[in-house]
Order: structure tokens, then C-alpha cells, then sequence
């Protein structure tokens, strides 16, 4: 059949991501993008170093960006996203910032990072004391912990894993049991953090059983990137992405009553039906409509505690 009447692929903006050498959720990525916009992935070199600062110092070295950078340039991407927070937020600041520009000096191209994207975001929902979730070591969580003081940010509770490897097989239900764990002293929102941690699921969950708007490392990266050339990121029910989940149970306290209307929960003063949680899970792509099912055998994080434990399970070589 000749298809040549119709005139080609439709055309793509180009979305530019270096990525840690170890990063594997490419697919999570692509979740948050829009039909018409392409991602265009390229990792740091691989080094022999666990998860940790030094590794976090190693993937973020401004001539490995450079060089990453440079190899995007060659599909003309619109902007460029470093997609790692610990990378991202090592050197504080001053660091991040540093970064950014020599990504934007290279490649003659906008540039962002996690880590700024992550402060963008936060002043998107006016928050400004929030709950912390991180896979990382004890050092590492606490270097995040250095950069939001730095930028004004409190922390009102924290939980982590302990991992250094294989961040990315981590069950949606550690997440999740992590996040109640850390959701204390009400903040104003909740963050989770890496960029191979999965999260794009448990995001509208949490929103509706903590009320408050959740955060994660891709989400906030891909957020940004796309309102970088006027794109919207998609996805199913997140404060940050849908003025109607900000107005909703996200933007609830614990105390607040909940009021049915119908088949949907309001605000008490606002009479407007909006989604049931279970209806924020709806749409979620291909995955299972409940985000706990097929957890794997791993079951690290269990019993994370948010102020002082350090340790955690290690995946299986």
C-alpha cells in the first residue's frame, strides 16, 4: 500500500537527558511525555563506585556533562535535563547552578537539573517545608538535606533506605510505606527523591491519602524540562501537573473533613465534584490499576525509620 499520501512522521520537539551510566527507567521518563515530544537519552561514562557522594562527585564533573551534552547536540534537542538528584545536588547551590551552565555552554542550549528543577517546583506549590524520601545512604540523604536548608526549604521528617545499587528494583509498596513513614509534623509537601527510584504510580495515591502534593525526582525533572519549550507533562492526577488534583485532596490537611458530593470528594467549602483517589489511579498507562500488586521479593524498607536508621537490605547481585 502506498502511504505516501501521508506526508511522513508527525514533527517531534526533542527533549535532550543525560542520565547517571546506571540509570534504568527510561520507560518512567517517557510516561511523563507528550505524544508530540521525543526524548533523546545519553548516560555518563561508567565507573566502578557504588551509590555515594563520590559517585554522586564522578557523574556530575563538568567536562562529563560537556562531553554528554555535545553528543545530545547532534539531534538538536530544545533543552537539556540532567535527570539525577544526588548528582545534581552534591555541591550545594553554587554547584548545581555551576553545572547548569557549563551545560548551556556546551551545547549553546537551555539547561536544567534535577535539583533546580526540584526548587522550581517547589515554589510552583508554595512550599516550603516538606517530607523527605530518599534510597540513599545516611551522608547522601544528608547533603540533600544540606542543599533544601541552603535554599530555605525545612524538613519536617525523612526516611531512607541505606542502598547503594540496584535503586531502581525497589517496590512501588516501600515507597509508599517510606512516604507514611516520613509524612509527619505537616508539611507542606512530600518529596521523593532519585531518579531511579520508581515513583510515577504511587503519586496520585499518596496525594489522596496524605493530602498533600507529592514530588519525585523524574517527575519534577521531566516537569520542568517540558515547561522549558512550552510543553506540558502528563500524567494521572499530580498537584504539580493538574490545577484540579492541587485543588483536591492534595491540597487538604490531615484535619480537614473530607465531604461526598455525589461520587466525588471536595474540599468542605467547595462544592465541585472532584475524583474519588481510586478514579486519581485511573489512567495510569499499561500498569496494574493498583500500584502495590507485583511488588518483587525484595522488600527493602519495611521498616524505615525516619529519623535514624541507616541501614536497609541490599538487592541480590
Amino acid at each position: 500500500m502506498d502511504v505516501s499520501f501521508l506526508g511522513g512522521p508527525l514533527p517531534q520537539r526533542g527533549v535532550g537527558i543525560v542520565a547517571p551510566f546506571d540509570f534504568a527507567l527510561d520507560r518512567e521518563l517517557w510516561r511523563w511525555v507528550p505524544d508530540d515530544v521525543s526524548l533523546h537519552l545519553t548516560r555518563t561514562p561508567f565507573v566502578p563506585v557504588e551509590v555515594s557522594l563520590d559517585l554522586a562527585r564522578l557523574v556530575s564533573e563538568h567536562e562529563t556533562l560537556r562531553e554528554a551534552v555535545r553528543a545530545l547536540c547532534a539531534v538538536a534537542p530544545e533543552v537539556v535535563a540532567y535527570a539525577c538528584t544526588s548528582g545534581s545536588f552534591v555541591g550545594g547551590t553554587a554547584g548545581e547552578r555551576a553545572m547548569v551552565a557549563a551545560m548551556a555552554q556546551a551545547g549553546e542550549v537551555p539547561s536544567l537539573t534535577t535539583s533546580g528543577a526540584l526548587l522550581d517546583a517547589l515554589r510552583e506549590i508554595d512550599a516550603r517545608r516538606i517530607a523527605l524520601v530518599t534510597p540513599y545512604t545516611k551522608s547522601v540523604t544528608d547533603s540533600l538535606e544540606d542543599y533544601l536548608d541552603e535554599a530555605g526549604i525545612g524538613i519536617t521528617g525523612r526516611c531512607y533506605l541505606g542502598l547503594t545499587r540496584e535503586i531502581w528494583r525497589v517496590p512501588y509498596r516501600d515507597v509508599v510505606d517510606m512516604a507514611r513513614e516520613a509524612a509527619v509534623d505537616a508539611p507542606d509537601a512530600l518529596f521523593i527523591s532519585c531518579t531511579n527510584l520508581p515513583t510515577y504510580d504511587v503519586i496520585p495515591q499518596l496525594e489522596a491519602e496524605l493530602r498533600m502534593p507529592v514530588l519525585s525526582a523524574n517527575q519534577v525533572t521531566m516537569w520542568a524540562a517540558l515547561r522549558g519549550i512550552g510543553k506540558e507533562a502528563v500524567g494521572p492526577y499530580q498537584a504539580l501537573l493538574d490545577p484540579v488534583a492541587r485543588r483536591g485532596p492534595a491540597a487538604m490537611t490531615p484535619s480537614q473533613p473530607l465531604s461526598h458530593e455525589g461520587d466525588g470528594l471536595t474540599e468542605p467549602d467547595d462544592q465541585t465534584p472532584g475524583p474519588e483517589p481510586e478514579a486519581a489511579l485511573a489512567g495510569a498507562g499499561t500498569e496494574p490499576s493498583d500500584p502495590l500488586e507485583g511488588t518483587s521479593e525484595l522488600g527493602y524498607g519495611q521498616q524505615a525509620h525516619p529519623d535514624d536508621w541507616s541501614g536497609g537490605a541490599q538487592p541480590p547481585l
